[in-house]
């Protein structure tokens, strides 16, 4: 119990760094994270709030595939990475960050930060639960799975970003699900 929430805990603040990275460089990503950065540029809510709400339809699949305790720590995980988000501007400066570099180490971070949680029987809640189910289900990586879903979301981003600024993101998007497709693998740890 001690080792899934050091890694619970881990893995969101890995995730609220990196998207707190591609925030500070104005860049976006996949998943509900991407459809959150959306929504907050196109709007100026808080990225923490709407990343928190789109998640929620999400938790009944979750529920039904993966069962209450994988449910309870994807809420959790969520929730953190969230406040996390919105709270780490306020005590971490990071100046002006060049979007390439924002979009490989903030997409590495966030990657890092859901592998994390996956190996603990978690996620970041939308697409990765979507993600792991049809991992489950078809024995399509993950990692691949989302980098698809990702790529519809950054279509969308054409409406509020110039191309520098989308392709650095894609970069990002790119070293993201390269990381989890690489390393999370059934045949090393499964997320049930």
């Amino acid at each position: 119990m001690l080792e899934d929430a050091q890694g619970l805990i881990a893995g969101a603040m890995l995730a609220s760094l990196g998207v707190v990275i591609l925030s500070n460089a104005g860049l976006l990503t996949g998943g509900t994270a991407g459809i959150a950065f959306l929504l907050h540029y196109a709007t100026d809510l808080p990225f923490g709030a709407v990343f928190f709400a789109i998640n929620l339809p999400f938790y009944y699949l979750a529920l039904k595939r993966f069962g209450l305790v994988f449910t309870l720590k994807t809420f959790g995980a969520v929730t953190l990475t969230s406040l996390l988000a919105e709270a780490l501007p306020d005590y971490l400066d990071l100046g002006a960050i060049h979007p390439v570099v924002a979009g490989l180490f903030g997409g590495l971070l966030v990657g890092t930060g859901m592998l994390a949680l996956f190996r603990h029987q978690a996620s970041l809640g939308g697409f990765g639960i979507l993600a792991l189910f049809l991992q489950d289900q078809f024995g399509w990586r993950a990692g691949l799975v989302q980098l698809a879903f990702d790529g519809v979301v950054l279509l969308c981003s054409f409406f509020v970003a110039n191309p520098f600024i989308i392709a650095c993101s894609v970069a990002g998007a790119v070293v993201l699900n390269i990381t989890l497709a690489f390393n999370h693998r059934r045949d090393r740890y499964i997320a049930r």
